[in-house]
């Protein structure tokens, strides 16, 4: 079947945000509140600090100063970070080490492992053993045995519908689902996310499959630098065949609870009985672009990862520039002459779990996050001019204090 002629991706809106009200001062209390936890949602007492000391510290963790507006009140996920994208600063956190199941956030981390090994254009029919091990009650877009499928249209099944059998099918394609476990392992560790545990490729539910709110932010990071992940999370619909599919990220395409948020670009959501909801969004506003994570709020009302996400990107978006960091995205090994080491909970001797999976003498090398991605493969630009996503051309912009990148240089993408 050949790729879609057309997709649709979330035209952004260039108005200006009103911003709510800043609080001058405020009490350390309000400003760092701690959502309430049952005795079967503690975190660990020690956690990787990886990017900061404070992002292996239990609890909320942000710098009160004067201007530094409060944090919302309400926020009930067991682990969350709001981070500027370009510079890498943490601008607060709350558990964000905390290895918790990631559900389908982690195809973020398949995609950017496998999508630039395929071209678009590449067509696949799928055979019976191509759907094999797709779990019982998976999100699927509708893969049927027999039938050919190009690449691209693959991909808006993982995008789009988080399908799991789009997922198991590229697997297939890339060597199976075994290796593409082990790809992804390694390059998580190159990316330098060391919460993360892959046991299967598509996020489903499985013994010993971890990751934090810190990694899935790096795997969104990784992911953005590359143009064709960004066009594939910033796509609110598409066809399929013959039907039309929807992005199920409720702050790119809207519910009726959850309107679409000004500025969202992506990019990825998940929901599993162990997990409980999962998102990491992109999001720019003014100039600055942030990256929020959410991970299974306790509240359970409809669209609640959704409802804290847009929540804390209010807030990201009135403190960045005024609140201290309280730690940093990490570069990945290769891009950084100093690798931090894994936190006392990364560590295999006293996690099994980690070790198992992990990459060892003769697995498959991966691509490094800088990899060559369809533009200069260096760099994400997401910005808003006039209505439309701005994508990178040809440069990059600073993602990383200590992750140099050549200076910004952006055109506006096609519609």
């Amino acid at each position: 079947m050949p790729a879609p002629n057309t997709t649709v991706r979330r035209s952004l809106l260039v108005t200006s945000a009103t911003l709510l009200s800043l609080s001058v001062t405020a009490p350390a209390a309000l400003a760092a509140p701690t959502p309430s936890t049952s005795p079967t949602a503690t975190p660990p007492a020690r956690m990787s600090t990886v990017g900061g000391a404070r992002l292996g510290m239990p609890g909320t963790q942000v710098n009160l100063a004067p201007g530094v507006p409060v944090l919302p009140k309400d926020l009930t996920a067991r682990s969350w970070i709001v981070s500027d994208a370009e510079s890498g600063e943490v601008l607060a956190a709350h558990n964000a080490h905390w290895r918790l199941p990631p559900a389908s956030t982690l195809k973020m981390l398949f995609a950017d492992t496998v999508l630039p090994r395929f071209p678009q254009s590449t067509e696949h029919k799928v055979a019976a053993s191509d759907l094999k091990g797709v779990g019982v009650g998976s999100s699927v877009v509708g893969i049927k045995e027999g039938a050919t499928y190009s690449v691209h249209d693959l991909w808006l099944g993982v995008f789009l519908r988080s399908g799991n059998d789009a997922v198991h099918v590229l697997s297939q394609m890339n060597g199976g689902v075994k290796q593409t476990v082990q790809d992804m392992q390694d390059h998580a560790e190159e990316l330098q996310a060391l919460d993360t545990n892959v046991v299967s490729p598509d996020g489903y539910d499985a013994p010993g499959q971890v990751s934090s709110a810190y990694d899935l932010t790096l795997f969104a990071r990784s992911g953005l630098q590359k143009k064709d992940f960004r066009d594939y999370c910033s796509t609110v619909s598409a066809t399929f065949g013959s039907a039309e599919i929807r992005n199920t990220n409720r702050l790119l395409s809207g519910d009726t609870d959850v309107p679409v948020y000004q500025g969202i670009a992506g990019v990825k959501n998940g929901n599993t009985t162990h997990a409980g909801a999962t998102f990491t969004g992109v999001a720019e506003r003014n100039g600055k672009v942030l990256l929020v994570t959410v991970m299974n709020p306790e509240k359970h009302e409809h669209n609640e990862v959704y409802k804290e996400t847009a929540k804390l990107f209010d807030w990201g978006f009135q403190a960045v520039g005024k609140v201290n960091a309280v730690g940093e995205l990490v570069p990945p090994k290769s891009a950084s002459s100093t690798a931090p080491q894994p936190g006392p909970s990364t560590s295999a001797a006293q996690d099994p779990g980690q070790a198992a999976g992990s990459g060892g003498p003769g697995s498959k090398p991966v691509a490094s996050a800088t990899a060559a991605s369809g533009s200069s493969g260096v760099g994400i630009a997401l910005a808003v001019a006039g209505g439309l996503l701005v994508l990178l051309g040809g440069g990059a912009f600073l993602v990383n204090r200590r992750w140099p990148l050549p200076d910004l240089m952006r055109r506006r993408a096609r519609p």
